[in-house]
């Protein structure tokens, strides 16, 4: 995979003027561009694209040995994912055409003024990413189950489809140098979730976070950009911010939807330009932080409030990564169930205790509007309270009468007669089973087929499958359950 991550893939400099290429250089560099490569042998790029690959090529035509013109068109064929870009002094209208017809993405006169260079640069290379997301996305659709980087999804425990979509395209998106903006409830794991796009993105840098919730502006700039010496009372000395801290790896905003309007502008520049200045200073700075930002608000309701700006909105959500809450995925609440229960024991010095078929349903049955942190607050809890070794619907804070259910069979029953058969009247098949405990599920559940199927400890289309069997069955056409 790592030949098709264009973020880190050099850009190639062919040219065998070696002054000029020093000066393209020089400016791409001064403008943010990395890992560029000189070559200034025409013979040597196809052999290091073989090796090293390339996300674009600056070719000059006019070359010693292997010319421009020849070397365009191998490119082009053999590594049609890599753009060319050719710089020739020969200003001919039907040569440019030529190049065109053969591939080339552009055709620039020499001497190249600096803006257009850098324009052109910048606009291929963000060609090539979106090629590679939409490849890599196709490849996904396709049906590869499989995660290219598991280990940075351990700390998310989960086993719902929804989630595992997610992973494989935080995977396609975490190499882009876009930013990325994450929204979910209170609780659902949005930092873990940016934690793992720095991991994947395979960045040297930190992953340096703030909290930007009610930070005023001059706070915040201070906070992110830093200050020159004198700039304020008390600023006895110069000091980098979190900006600078973050560089060549990933800046974390969380809450950035409580961002106050002029601070909005602030980050909007840095997003277009990846510029900044100091607090009480006017010499421009750039950055090479990846800007990852979180929120649990809607913003776009935010935008429409018009308490969020809505080009800094546009250009946060480059891509989007939504986690669902954990109602949605109820899958999910007896592995994290497990999980928590694990960690509150050998937080506490305790045995791991029983969990009733109650204590489950109840917690099944709970909306958890806290999400994932609600869920690890009330099992912890639980354990910390337990006297006798089991946890109960009680235990989770449910009511007596939620045990009704479960326990209710037991005790209206006489002593000399097994539950089972008071339940069925009779010894029941294991298809009368099945279609009890099915049944009861769904009950319990509302209907949330997600819900019951993880009750049950069985897939959703286990009980899908029951479903579509039982309504074709004769004189149950129709039956819902």
């Amino acid at each position: 995979m790592h030949k098709t991550r264009t973020t880190h893939l050099p850009v190639l400099l062919v040219d065998d003027d070696k002054t000029g290429c020093t000066m393209m250089t020089l400016t791409l560099r001064e403008a943010g561009v990395k890992n560029l490569h000189s070559i200034y042998d025409s013979r040597d790029v196809l052999p290091f694209i073989e090796e090293h690959s390339a996300a674009l090529v600056l070719l000059d035509l006019v070359m010693p040995h292997l010319s421009g013109h020849e070397l365009l068109g191998t490119i082009r064929r053999d590594y049609p994912d890599i753009q060319v870009v050719v710089i020739s002094g020969a200003n001919e209208l039907n040569l440019a055409v030529d190049c065109i017809k053969l591939g080339a993405l552009d055709y620039l006169n020499k001497p190249v003024e600096s803006n257009r260079l850098i324009a052109c640069v910048k606009n291929a290379l963000r060609i090539n990413a979106m090629q590679w997301e939409l490849l890599s996305l196709k490849k996904r659709m396709l049906g590869e189950d499989s995660l290219d980087n598991p280990t940075a999804f351990e700390a998310i425990k989960t086993r719902s489809s929804k989630m595992l979509a997610l992973f494989k395209y935080t995977e396609v998106i975490a190499c882009t140098p876009h930013p990325v903006l994450i929204t979910g409830e209170t609780g659902v794991g949005k930092e873990l979730m940016a934690r793992a796009v720095h991991q994947i993105s395979a960045v040297r840098g930190e992953f340096v976070s703030v909290n930007v919730a009610g930070l005023e502006d001059t706070t915040f700039s201070d906070t992110l950009f830093g200050h020159k010496k004198g700039a304020f009372t008390g600023a006895d000395q110069a000091r980098e911010g979190l900006i600078a801290r973050a560089a060549g790896g990933t800046l974390f905003l969380d809450e950035i939807g409580d961002l106050e309007e002029r601070s909005q502008i602030k980050l909007l520049r840095l997003l277009q330009e990846g510029e900044y200045y100091p607090v009480g200073s006017d010499a421009i700075k750039k950055t090479t932080a990846r800007i990852v930002a979180v929120t649990n608000h809607n913003l776009p309701e935010r935008v429409s409030e018009k308490l969020f700006r809505r080009d800094l909105y546009y250009r946060l959500c480059t891509h989007e990564i939504h986690i669902p809450p954990l109602r949605e995925r109820a899958e999910d609440i007896p592995l994290l169930l497990e999980h928590f229960l694990k960690e509150s024991v050998k937080s506490y010095k305790k045995d791991l205790p029983i969990i009733s078929v109650s204590g489950l349903s109840h917690l099944l049955g709970l909306s958890f509007s806290g999400n994932v942190r609600e869920l690890k607050a009330i099992i912890f809890d639980a354990v910390a309270r337990d006297t006798e070794g089991e946890l109960t619907a009680i235990s989770f804070g449910g009511s007596k009468d939620g045990m009704s259910a479960v326990t209710g069979i037991s005790s209206s029953i006489g002593s000399g007669e097994h539950p089972i058969d008071a339940l069925f009247g009779h010894f029941p098949t294991f298809h009368e089973i099945e279609e009890y405990l099915i049944n009861e599920a769904m009950t319990r559940s509302a209907g949330n087929i997600n819900t019951a199927a993880a009750m049950l400890g069985i897939t959703r289309q286990t009980i899908a499958n029951h479903r579509k069997k039982r309504e074709t069955q004769p004189g149950r056409a129709g039956t819902k359950m």
